[in-house]
């Protein structure tokens, strides 16, 4: 596995990419200090399987900032690190499928506590905003869905466009997109349709 750390704090980076290594010898870390040098990497298909990045750092709302990252990378597992407190715009991020989200204010312990949970192939969201995902989520080969997804699930299984669930969600259609990609994979099929019909089948829908 290659993860690489994206954050202006070469202090915070040199740590947390010590811990990681010597967590899991079989990990490369990779890092960079900016974004632009993130996305070069990731364009260059350097086989990145997980970015850990400062939003903060990267001067466009969060928002874009990971789209534009899945859309050079749309596999990426992204754990996002950032001090907003707004609440709502972290819960809208989350929904946009992170792979997990740390405030820069968590402490020593919580940080190393959340970075077990993210080693161990699970998603981390503090259980102050856990209620941003379903904690009845409908399970699939050992993973959740997110309360998006399920959303946008039973939205294509009622017939709705991109267009229409990205209305009635009142997001972006290109958000819409990703939950999309992130649900065919979860259901492992290639199309709408065949997410339906299998999402039927398994009883999730």
């Amino acid at each position: 596995m290659k993860i690489l750390i994206a954050d202006d704090h070469a202090l915070f980076r040199d740590n947390l990419a010590l811990y990681i290594t010597e967590k899991k010898k079989d990990i490369v870390v990779m890092q960079v200090s900016d974004f632009s040098q993130a996305l070069k990497l990731l364009e260059k298909k350097a086989g990145i399987d997980m970015i850990i990045l400062d939003i903060d750092m990267t001067g466009l709302p969060a928002e874009k900032c990971i789209e534009k990252l899945h859309g050079v990378a749309e596999n990426l597992k992204i754990v996002a690190i950032s001090g907003s407190e707004d609440i709502m715009q972290i819960k809208k991020i989350i929904n946009m499928g992170l792979f997990g989200y740390i405030p820069r204010c968590t402490d020593l312990q919580a940080l190393k506590s959340a970075f077990d949970t993210i080693l161990e192939g699970k998603v981390y969201i503090p259980k102050a905003l856990e209620d941003g995902r379903s904690e009845s989520a409908s399970k699939l080969n050992g993973k959740s869905l997110t309360t998006r997804q399920a959303e946008v699930l039973n939205l294509i299984a009622e017939g709705k466009s991109n267009k229409q669930i990205a209305y009635e969600m009142n997001v972006s259609e290109a958000t819409v997109k990703l939950h999309i990609n992130a649900l065919l994979r979860s259901l492992k099929v290639t199309n709408r349709t065949q997410a339906v019909i299998t999402a039927q089948k398994i009883g999730l829908i």
